[in-house]
């Protein structure tokens, strides 16, 4: 039988069944003891969908008011003349067909992955490489963008994917726990969106018990 820490205890003690505000619920994550670091402060929403239904599916990105405490890194598939650009804004790499022959080398120190409209042809020798590891840019996801640039800067900076589970769930980051009260309740408040689908919505440090949401 697994032992349970004396935090994990406390925490599990202290742990409440009561719905909360969002306000509510971020004050009740301080009262929890915590590990030395700084927890990812991590969301969950059950929604009212049926995942087996194509046209249910939940998909797509968003940018928080205050980040994730996350930076990712980012490569930009753009035409020559965005390059210095898409590097200024963040991408650790940035090309078109020297980019690709980069990649099939072997090359893969990236976690996103832009493009311009335009770059998908070039874009989609790399299908293969990419897909399995979900980095294929996508129109859906929001790593197809007009405005590559935007794209990189703000997936630099948190911007984050999301795709309803097999559950039909929805997961996210809405933060650190250091971030202050008022920049958690927005970012949730950003995260989680209005709607009688949304069934249930809990928030919960990466090692602390969840605390549920009132929708």
């Amino acid at each position: 039988m697994p032992t349970i820490s004396k935090r994990r205890k406390s925490n599990l003690d202290a742990a409440t069944n009561a719905v909360l505000s969002p306000a509510e619920a971020v004050a009740a994550l301080r009262k929890f003891k915590t590990p030395k670091f700084d927890q990812t402060v991590n969301v969950v929403m059950h929604l009212g969908i049926d995942p087996k239904q194509a046209d249910q599916i939940i998909r797509g990105s968003i940018g928080l008011p205050h980040g994730t405490g996350k930076t990712a890194r980012v490569v930009c598939f753009c035409q020559s003349d965005k390059v210095p650009a898409a590097k200024a804004a963040g991408a650790v790499e940035a090309g078109s067909d020297d980019l690709v022959a980069k990649i099939e080398s072997g090359w893969m120190d990236f976690d996103v992955a832009v493009a311009s409209p335009d770059m998908m042809r070039v874009v989609s020798k790399l299908g293969k490489v990419l897909g399995p590891k979900g980095l294929m840019p996508s129109p859906k996801a929001g790593t197809v963008a007009p405005d590559v640039v935007g794209a990189v800067k703000e997936y630099a900076n948190g911007k984050q994917e999301y795709r309803n589970d097999d559950g039909g769930n929805v997961h996210g980051v809405i933060g650190k726990l250091s971030f202050a009260d008022a920049k958690l309740v927005e970012n949730l408040e950003a995260f989680s969106a209005k709607g009688t689908y949304v069934k249930k919505c809990v928030i919960a440090a990466c090692m602390s018990p969840g605390v549920e949401i009132a929708i």
